[in-house]
Formats: C-alpha cells, structure tokens, sequence
C-alpha cells in the first residue's frame, strides 16, 4: 500500500516541475514580448544606436527569465537544475517565437552565447526563487 502511495507522490512531484517550468516559460515569454514592444517604442522615440539593441535584448532576456523562476519555482528542491532547465528552454523558445516574428531563422554564435547566457541566468534565477520561499 506504502508503495503505490509513495508513487503517486513521486508522479505528482515530477508533473508539478513540469508545470513549474511550463509556467516560468509562459510567464518569461510574456514579459519577453512585452518589453521587446516598448524597448523597440523606446529605441524609436528616443533614436537610440543600433549598437544598444543586442545588449538590451539581453537584459530583456535575463530579466524574463528571472521573473518567470521567482513567480513559479516553488518547490523547495534542485532549484538550480530546474532554473538551468528553465533558462534553457526560454531561450529555446524565445528564439523561435521572435524568429517566426521577424521571418528569419537565423543560427550562429549569437543563439550559443544566448543559450549560456540563458542558462546561466536561470541557474541563479532558481537558486534565488527557492531561497527566497524558504524564508
């Protein structure tokens, strides 16, 4: 009887990480097109240089990332493995959103910089989410 109860735990465990990470990426996407909307407003208004462009998509980027970790990571555990899974997929994800946008899929250098720069910014996001619930 223990058994099937302790596997119904471990199920239910597993599905909330899924949804935990699901839900960071949705959250993360969210925010992502919203402040690529008003930085490109702010980029037009204000005739910022081409040059600023990419360092605040990246801004943009960590900071979507880190707020989808802090809304919706939870659970106490392996917060930093679930931010890395986290910051991973966002990048994966926002590539080919932002990609079927602009009507370019483009790869090079720039989406791996983009990947490490993404994953490491979700190991820390998910370190901070979970210290953060434990106090």
């Amino acid at each position: 009887m223990r058994t099937k109860k302790a596997k119904k735990t471990n199920t239910e465990r597993d599905r909330g990480y899924v949804f935990e990470t699901v839900k960071a990426n949705v959250i993360a996407l969210i925010f992502a097109l919203v402040a690529v909307l008003l930085s490109a407003l702010a980029v037009k208004l204000f005739n910022a240089s081409d040059k600023s462009i990419p360092i605040i998509n990246q801004v943009i980027k960590s900071v979507a990332i880190f707020i989808g970790c802090l809304f919706s990571l939870k659970k106490p555990n392996n917060g930093w493995l679930r931010g890395i899974v986290c910051g991973f997929t966002f990048t994966w994800l926002a590539y080919l959103v932002f990609s079927l946008l602009d009507g370019n899929f483009a790869f090079g250098l720039s989406i791996l910089n983009d990947c490490v720069l993404g994953t490491l910014t979700g190991m820390i996001s998910g370190i901070i989410a979970v210290n953060i619930r434990k106090h």
